[in-house]
Protein backbone atom coordinates (compact mmCIF):
# COMPACT_ATOMS: atom_id res chain seq x y z
CA UNK A 1 0.00 0.00 0.00
CA UNK A 2 1.32 3.42 -0.88
CA UNK A 3 1.24 6.10 1.76
CA UNK A 4 -1.60 8.58 1.33
CA UNK A 5 0.82 11.35 2.19
CA UNK A 6 2.91 11.07 -0.94
CA UNK A 7 2.51 11.05 -4.69
CA UNK A 8 4.68 9.73 -7.47
CA UNK A 9 5.96 13.21 -8.30
CA UNK A 10 6.47 14.50 -4.75
CA UNK A 11 10.02 14.53 -3.37
CA UNK A 12 10.72 12.06 -0.59
CA UNK A 13 11.32 13.81 2.70
CA UNK A 14 14.27 12.84 4.95
CA UNK A 15 11.83 11.56 7.58
CA UNK A 16 10.15 9.26 5.08
CA UNK A 17 13.54 8.01 3.84
CA UNK A 18 14.50 7.11 7.39
CA UNK A 19 11.11 5.58 8.25
CA UNK A 20 11.90 2.01 7.02
CA UNK A 21 15.08 1.93 9.12
CA UNK A 22 13.21 3.22 12.15
CA UNK A 23 10.43 0.63 11.83
CA UNK A 24 12.93 -2.20 11.23
CA UNK A 25 14.92 -1.14 14.30
CA UNK A 26 11.76 -0.92 16.40
CA UNK A 27 10.62 -4.38 15.32
CA UNK A 28 14.06 -5.76 16.15
CA UNK A 29 13.99 -4.05 19.56
CA UNK A 30 10.65 -5.61 20.49
CA UNK A 31 11.90 -9.09 19.59
CA UNK A 32 15.24 -8.44 21.28
CA UNK A 33 13.35 -7.55 24.45
CA UNK A 34 11.29 -10.72 24.11
CA UNK A 35 14.38 -12.96 23.92
CA UNK A 36 16.37 -11.05 26.55
CA UNK A 37 15.01 -13.17 29.45
CA UNK A 38 16.19 -16.42 27.81
CA UNK A 39 19.79 -16.34 29.13
CA UNK A 40 18.41 -15.19 32.50
CA UNK A 41 16.04 -18.12 33.04
CA UNK A 42 18.72 -20.18 34.76
CA UNK A 43 19.47 -17.31 37.16
CA UNK A 44 15.76 -16.87 37.87
CA UNK A 45 15.46 -20.60 38.58
CA UNK A 46 18.27 -20.39 41.10
CA UNK A 47 16.95 -17.21 42.72
CA UNK A 48 13.27 -18.19 42.92
CA UNK A 49 13.69 -22.01 43.11
CA UNK A 50 11.14 -23.03 40.47
CA UNK A 51 11.03 -26.14 38.27
CA UNK A 52 11.69 -26.54 34.52
CA UNK A 53 7.93 -26.91 34.11
CA UNK A 54 7.27 -23.44 35.53
CA UNK A 55 10.15 -22.10 33.45
CA UNK A 56 8.45 -23.26 30.26
CA UNK A 57 5.12 -21.85 31.47
CA UNK A 58 6.82 -18.46 31.94
CA UNK A 59 8.06 -18.79 28.36
CA UNK A 60 4.76 -20.06 26.93
CA UNK A 61 2.45 -17.40 28.37
CA UNK A 62 4.35 -14.89 26.23
CA UNK A 63 3.42 -16.82 23.08
CA UNK A 64 -0.23 -17.16 24.13
CA UNK A 65 -0.47 -13.44 24.89
CA UNK A 66 1.24 -12.50 21.63
CA UNK A 67 -1.17 -14.72 19.70
CA UNK A 68 -4.15 -13.11 21.46
CA UNK A 69 -2.88 -9.67 20.46
CA UNK A 70 -2.43 -10.72 16.83
CA UNK A 71 -5.95 -12.13 16.66
CA UNK A 72 -7.77 -9.38 18.56
CA UNK A 73 -5.91 -6.14 17.77
CA UNK A 74 -3.78 -7.28 14.84
CA UNK A 75 -5.57 -4.96 12.41
CA UNK A 76 -6.35 -2.12 14.81
CA UNK A 77 -3.72 0.14 13.22
CA UNK A 78 -5.71 0.03 9.97
CA UNK A 79 -8.36 2.06 11.79
CA UNK A 80 -6.44 4.15 14.35
CA UNK A 81 -3.26 4.72 12.35
CA UNK A 82 0.14 3.05 12.68
CA UNK A 83 1.88 5.54 14.98
CA UNK A 84 -0.71 5.69 17.83
CA UNK A 85 -0.85 1.89 18.04
CA UNK A 86 2.96 1.51 17.94
CA UNK A 87 3.28 4.20 20.62
CA UNK A 88 0.79 2.37 22.85
CA UNK A 89 2.74 -0.86 22.27
CA UNK A 90 5.99 0.80 23.31
CA UNK A 91 4.35 2.09 26.52
CA UNK A 92 2.95 -1.37 27.25
CA UNK A 93 6.38 -2.92 26.73
CA UNK A 94 7.79 -0.38 29.21
CA UNK A 95 5.28 -1.71 31.75
CA UNK A 96 6.54 -5.24 31.08
CA UNK A 97 10.15 -4.13 31.57
CA UNK A 98 9.18 -2.45 34.85
CA UNK A 99 7.64 -5.74 36.02
CA UNK A 100 10.88 -7.56 35.21
CA UNK A 101 12.84 -4.95 37.16
CA UNK A 102 10.59 -5.38 40.20
CA UNK A 103 10.35 -9.19 39.94
CA UNK A 104 10.30 -10.88 43.36
CA UNK A 105 9.15 -14.32 42.23
CA UNK A 106 7.91 -16.38 39.27
CA UNK A 107 4.47 -14.78 39.42
CA UNK A 108 6.10 -11.43 38.55
CA UNK A 109 7.84 -13.06 35.59
CA UNK A 110 4.58 -14.55 34.34
CA UNK A 111 2.86 -11.17 34.56
CA UNK A 112 5.76 -9.48 32.76
CA UNK A 113 5.71 -12.04 29.95
CA UNK A 114 1.95 -11.72 29.47
CA UNK A 115 2.20 -7.94 29.15
CA UNK A 116 5.28 -8.23 26.94
CA UNK A 117 3.58 -10.75 24.66
CA UNK A 118 0.55 -8.54 24.11
CA UNK A 119 2.75 -5.49 23.51
CA UNK A 120 4.91 -7.37 21.02
CA UNK A 121 1.97 -8.88 19.13
CA UNK A 122 0.34 -5.47 18.79
CA UNK A 123 3.60 -3.84 17.73
CA UNK A 124 4.78 -6.35 15.14
CA UNK A 125 1.46 -6.34 13.29
CA UNK A 126 1.39 -2.52 13.18
CA UNK A 127 5.08 -2.15 12.33
CA UNK A 128 4.80 -4.86 9.71
CA UNK A 129 1.89 -3.05 8.10
CA UNK A 130 3.82 0.25 8.14
CA UNK A 131 6.82 -1.36 6.42
CA UNK A 132 4.58 -2.77 3.69
CA UNK A 133 2.87 0.63 3.36
CA UNK A 134 6.27 2.19 2.63
CA UNK A 135 7.50 -0.51 0.24
CA UNK A 136 5.54 -3.75 -0.33
CA UNK A 137 8.52 -5.77 -1.59
CA UNK A 138 11.27 -4.58 0.75
CA UNK A 139 8.77 -4.38 3.61
CA UNK A 140 7.90 -8.07 3.32
CA UNK A 141 11.58 -9.04 3.43
CA UNK A 142 12.23 -6.76 6.41
CA UNK A 143 9.24 -8.26 8.23
CA UNK A 144 10.85 -11.70 7.90
CA UNK A 145 14.38 -10.62 8.85
CA UNK A 146 13.97 -8.03 11.62
CA UNK A 147 12.32 -10.34 14.21
CA UNK A 148 14.97 -13.05 13.75
CA UNK A 149 17.82 -10.53 13.96
CA UNK A 150 16.18 -8.94 17.01
CA UNK A 151 15.90 -12.27 18.85
CA UNK A 152 19.56 -12.96 18.14
CA UNK A 153 20.62 -9.54 19.43
CA UNK A 154 18.52 -9.97 22.57
CA UNK A 155 19.97 -13.36 23.45
CA UNK A 156 23.57 -12.34 22.69
CA UNK A 157 23.44 -8.95 24.40
CA UNK A 158 21.82 -10.38 27.51
CA UNK A 159 24.34 -13.22 27.66
CA UNK A 160 27.18 -10.70 27.38
CA UNK A 161 25.78 -8.40 30.08
CA UNK A 162 25.03 -11.30 32.42
CA UNK A 163 28.56 -12.64 32.11
CA UNK A 164 30.59 -9.43 32.14
CA UNK A 165 28.46 -6.69 33.74
CA UNK A 166 27.07 -6.19 37.25
CA UNK A 167 23.43 -6.66 38.31
CA UNK A 168 22.61 -9.20 35.56
CA UNK A 169 18.85 -9.26 36.18
CA UNK A 170 18.61 -5.47 36.19
CA UNK A 171 21.06 -3.95 33.72
CA UNK A 172 19.64 -5.57 30.57
CA UNK A 173 16.18 -4.22 31.38
CA UNK A 174 17.49 -0.74 32.17
CA UNK A 175 19.22 -0.65 28.77
CA UNK A 176 16.05 -1.92 27.08
CA UNK A 177 13.94 0.69 28.86
CA UNK A 178 16.23 3.50 27.69
CA UNK A 179 16.02 2.23 24.10
CA UNK A 180 12.23 2.02 24.28
CA UNK A 181 12.04 5.62 25.50
CA UNK A 182 14.23 6.67 22.57
CA UNK A 183 11.99 4.76 20.14
CA UNK A 184 8.89 6.41 21.61
CA UNK A 185 10.37 9.88 21.01
CA UNK A 186 11.64 9.11 17.49
CA UNK A 187 8.30 7.62 16.47
CA UNK A 188 6.73 11.06 16.13
CA UNK A 189 9.46 12.15 13.71
CA UNK A 190 8.49 9.57 11.07
CA UNK A 191 5.40 10.02 8.91
CA UNK A 192 2.10 8.22 9.33
CA UNK A 193 1.64 5.71 6.50
CA UNK A 194 -2.12 5.20 6.45
CA UNK A 195 -5.38 7.09 6.91
CA UNK A 196 -7.81 6.30 9.70
CA UNK A 197 -10.94 4.48 8.66
CA UNK A 198 -14.15 3.18 10.18
CA UNK A 199 -14.80 -0.36 11.36
CA UNK A 200 -12.67 -0.41 14.52
CA UNK A 201 -15.13 -2.44 16.63
CA UNK A 202 -15.70 -5.02 13.90
CA UNK A 203 -11.93 -5.42 13.46
CA UNK A 204 -11.58 -6.61 17.07
CA UNK A 205 -13.43 -9.84 16.28
CA UNK A 206 -10.86 -12.54 15.45
CA UNK A 207 -11.21 -13.86 11.91
CA UNK A 208 -9.87 -17.37 11.45
CA UNK A 209 -10.73 -19.04 8.17
CA UNK A 210 -8.78 -21.23 5.80
CA UNK A 211 -9.93 -20.74 2.18
CA UNK A 212 -11.03 -23.97 0.54
CA UNK A 213 -8.31 -23.76 -2.11
CA UNK A 214 -5.60 -23.50 0.58
CA UNK A 215 -6.75 -26.25 2.94
CA UNK A 216 -4.96 -29.21 1.40
CA UNK A 217 -1.68 -27.33 1.11
CA UNK A 218 -1.87 -26.07 4.70
CA UNK A 219 -2.81 -29.55 5.95
CA UNK A 220 0.13 -31.13 4.13
CA UNK A 221 2.53 -28.50 5.48
CA UNK A 222 1.18 -28.60 9.05
CA UNK A 223 3.63 -31.25 10.39
CA UNK A 224 6.57 -29.28 8.96
CA UNK A 225 5.30 -26.01 10.43
CA UNK A 226 4.74 -27.58 13.85
CA UNK A 227 8.27 -29.03 13.75
CA UNK A 228 9.75 -25.63 12.83
CA UNK A 229 8.10 -23.73 15.66
CA UNK A 230 8.52 -26.52 18.21
CA UNK A 231 12.26 -26.30 17.52
CA UNK A 232 12.25 -22.52 18.05
CA UNK A 233 10.23 -22.82 21.26
CA UNK A 234 12.64 -25.39 22.68
CA UNK A 235 15.62 -23.17 21.99
CA UNK A 236 14.12 -20.05 23.51
CA UNK A 237 12.94 -21.80 26.67
CA UNK A 238 15.22 -24.67 27.70
CA UNK A 239 18.37 -24.68 25.57
CA UNK A 240 20.50 -22.43 27.86
CA UNK A 241 19.78 -24.80 30.77
CA UNK A 242 20.40 -27.80 28.50
CA UNK A 243 23.78 -26.42 27.41
CA UNK A 244 24.79 -25.82 31.01
CA UNK A 245 23.69 -29.27 32.18
CA UNK A 246 25.14 -31.36 29.36
CA UNK A 247 28.40 -29.51 28.68
CA UNK A 248 29.21 -28.20 32.15
CA UNK A 249 29.55 -24.66 30.79
CA UNK A 250 27.94 -22.17 33.17
CA UNK A 251 28.86 -19.09 31.11
CA UNK A 252 25.59 -17.27 30.25
CA UNK A 253 27.13 -16.03 27.00
CA UNK A 254 27.49 -19.62 25.77
CA UNK A 255 23.78 -20.35 26.19
CA UNK A 256 22.84 -17.00 24.67
CA UNK A 257 25.17 -17.59 21.73
CA UNK A 258 23.67 -20.98 20.95
CA UNK A 259 20.16 -19.46 20.93
CA UNK A 260 21.38 -16.55 18.77
CA UNK A 261 22.99 -18.97 16.32
CA UNK A 262 19.55 -20.44 15.54
CA UNK A 263 17.94 -17.09 14.70
CA UNK A 264 20.99 -15.60 12.93
CA UNK A 265 21.31 -18.57 10.59
CA UNK A 266 17.53 -18.53 10.11
CA UNK A 267 17.64 -14.87 9.11
CA UNK A 268 20.55 -15.57 6.73
CA UNK A 269 18.58 -18.36 5.07
CA UNK A 270 15.52 -16.13 4.64
CA UNK A 271 17.64 -13.41 3.05
CA UNK A 272 19.60 -15.71 0.72
CA UNK A 273 16.54 -17.70 -0.41
CA UNK A 274 14.11 -14.77 -0.65
CA UNK A 275 13.97 -14.88 -4.47
CA UNK A 276 13.69 -18.67 -4.79
CA UNK A 277 10.51 -20.62 -5.39
CA UNK A 278 8.65 -22.36 -2.55
CA UNK A 279 9.71 -25.72 -4.00
CA UNK A 280 13.41 -24.85 -3.94
CA UNK A 281 13.19 -23.32 -0.48
CA UNK A 282 11.46 -26.33 1.07
CA UNK A 283 13.80 -28.81 -0.59
CA UNK A 284 16.66 -26.98 1.08
CA UNK A 285 14.96 -26.34 4.41
CA UNK A 286 13.62 -29.78 5.32
CA UNK A 287 16.83 -31.86 5.00
CA UNK A 288 18.94 -29.03 6.43
CA UNK A 289 16.82 -28.79 9.56
CA UNK A 290 16.92 -32.58 9.93
CA UNK A 291 20.72 -32.68 9.64
CA UNK A 292 21.04 -29.81 12.10
CA UNK A 293 18.88 -31.49 14.75
CA UNK A 294 20.89 -34.72 14.50
CA UNK A 295 24.13 -32.74 14.84
CA UNK A 296 22.78 -30.89 17.90
CA UNK A 297 21.93 -34.17 19.61
CA UNK A 298 25.38 -35.54 18.76
CA UNK A 299 27.01 -32.43 20.23
CA UNK A 300 24.90 -32.71 23.36
CA UNK A 301 25.92 -36.32 24.01
CA UNK A 302 29.56 -35.55 23.21
CA UNK A 303 29.35 -32.57 25.60
CA UNK A 304 30.96 -30.41 22.90
CA UNK A 305 29.73 -26.84 22.61
CA UNK A 306 31.40 -26.48 19.18
CA UNK A 307 29.41 -29.40 17.71
CA UNK A 308 26.24 -28.13 19.39
CA UNK A 309 26.79 -24.67 17.91
CA UNK A 310 27.53 -26.05 14.44
CA UNK A 311 24.36 -28.15 14.57
CA UNK A 312 22.39 -25.10 15.66
CA UNK A 313 23.66 -23.08 12.69
CA UNK A 314 22.62 -25.90 10.34
CA UNK A 315 19.24 -26.38 12.05
CA UNK A 316 18.67 -22.61 12.06
CA UNK A 317 19.24 -22.43 8.31
CA UNK A 318 16.64 -25.14 7.85
CA UNK A 319 14.31 -23.42 10.33
CA UNK A 320 14.43 -20.13 8.43
CA UNK A 321 14.04 -21.80 5.04
CA UNK A 322 11.16 -24.04 6.11
CA UNK A 323 9.33 -21.10 7.65
CA UNK A 324 9.79 -18.98 4.52
CA UNK A 325 8.82 -21.89 2.26
CA UNK A 326 5.65 -22.59 4.22
CA UNK A 327 4.50 -18.97 4.05
CA UNK A 328 5.49 -18.75 0.38
CA UNK A 329 3.44 -21.90 -0.33
CA UNK A 330 0.16 -21.02 1.35
CA UNK A 331 -0.29 -17.25 1.16
CA UNK A 332 -0.53 -16.96 -2.67
CA UNK A 333 -3.46 -19.40 -2.54
CA UNK A 334 -5.66 -16.89 -0.68
CA UNK A 335 -7.56 -14.05 -2.32
CA UNK A 336 -6.83 -10.55 -0.94
CA UNK A 337 -9.93 -10.57 1.28
CA UNK A 338 -9.07 -14.09 2.55
CA UNK A 339 -5.47 -13.46 3.60
CA UNK A 340 -6.21 -12.12 7.09
CA UNK A 341 -8.23 -15.21 8.03
CA UNK A 342 -5.62 -17.57 6.60
CA UNK A 343 -2.80 -15.72 8.34
CA UNK A 344 -4.70 -15.92 11.64
CA UNK A 345 -5.07 -19.69 11.25
CA UNK A 346 -1.37 -19.96 10.45
CA UNK A 347 -0.47 -17.85 13.51
CA UNK A 348 -2.59 -20.04 15.78
CA UNK A 349 -0.90 -23.17 14.50
CA UNK A 350 2.59 -21.66 14.71
CA UNK A 351 2.34 -20.16 18.20
CA UNK A 352 0.67 -23.21 19.70
CA UNK A 353 3.57 -25.25 18.29
CA UNK A 354 5.94 -22.61 19.68
CA UNK A 355 4.60 -22.92 23.23
CA UNK A 356 2.77 -26.17 24.05
CA UNK A 357 5.60 -28.60 23.14
CA UNK A 358 8.01 -26.46 25.22
CA UNK A 359 5.77 -26.96 28.26
CA UNK A 360 5.79 -30.72 27.62
CA UNK A 361 9.58 -30.54 27.39
CA UNK A 362 9.59 -28.88 30.80
CA UNK A 363 7.69 -31.83 32.29
CA UNK A 364 10.06 -34.29 30.59
CA UNK A 365 13.10 -32.38 31.84
CA UNK A 366 11.83 -32.55 35.39
CA UNK A 367 10.97 -36.26 35.19
CA UNK A 368 13.89 -37.56 33.11
CA UNK A 369 16.56 -34.87 32.91
CA UNK A 370 17.49 -32.33 30.23
CA UNK A 371 19.47 -34.71 27.97
CA UNK A 372 16.75 -37.36 27.89
CA UNK A 373 14.06 -34.73 27.31
CA UNK A 374 16.10 -33.31 24.43
CA UNK A 375 16.40 -36.78 22.85
CA UNK A 376 12.64 -37.32 23.01
CA UNK A 377 11.90 -33.80 21.78
CA UNK A 378 14.30 -34.16 18.84
CA UNK A 379 12.83 -37.54 17.93
CA UNK A 380 9.32 -36.04 17.94
CA UNK A 381 10.43 -33.19 15.67
CA UNK A 382 12.09 -35.61 13.25
CA UNK A 383 8.94 -37.77 13.19
CA UNK A 384 6.89 -34.66 12.36
CA UNK A 385 9.31 -33.79 9.56
CA UNK A 386 9.06 -37.32 8.16
CA UNK A 387 5.27 -37.17 8.38
CA UNK A 388 5.32 -33.84 6.55
CA UNK A 389 7.54 -35.18 3.77
CA UNK A 390 5.19 -38.13 3.24
CA UNK A 391 2.17 -35.80 3.24
CA UNK A 392 3.78 -33.57 0.63
CA UNK A 393 4.82 -36.49 -1.57
CA UNK A 394 1.32 -37.97 -1.58
CA UNK A 395 -0.21 -34.62 -2.46
CA UNK A 396 1.10 -34.36 -6.00
CA UNK A 397 -2.06 -32.86 -7.48
CA UNK A 398 -1.51 -29.43 -5.95
CA UNK A 399 0.42 -27.00 -8.17
CA UNK A 400 2.43 -25.73 -5.20
CA UNK A 401 3.36 -29.17 -3.89
CA UNK A 402 7.04 -29.10 -3.05
CA UNK A 403 7.79 -32.72 -3.85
Amino acid sequence: MTSPHSTASAPISPARRLAPSYYAATSALFLAASSAPTPLYRLYQQAFAFSPVLLTVIFAVYAFSLLAALLIVGSISDHLGRRPVIFASILLNMVAIALFLMARGPDWLIAARIVQGFATGTAVSSIGAALVDLDPIKGSITNSLAPLVGMAIGALATGFLVQFAPAPTLLVYIVTLVLLILQAVLLWLVPETTNRRAGLVASLKPKVAVPEQARRTLLALTPINIAVWALAGFYLSLVPSLVSTTTGSTAPLVGGSVVAALTISGAAAVFLLRKKSATTIMRFGIPTMTLGILTVIAGMHAAEVSILAAGTLIAGSGFGAAFLGTVRSIMPLAKPDERAGLLSAFYIQSYLAFSLPAILAGFLSRALGFAEAADIYAAAILLLVGWGVLALRTDREKPLSVW
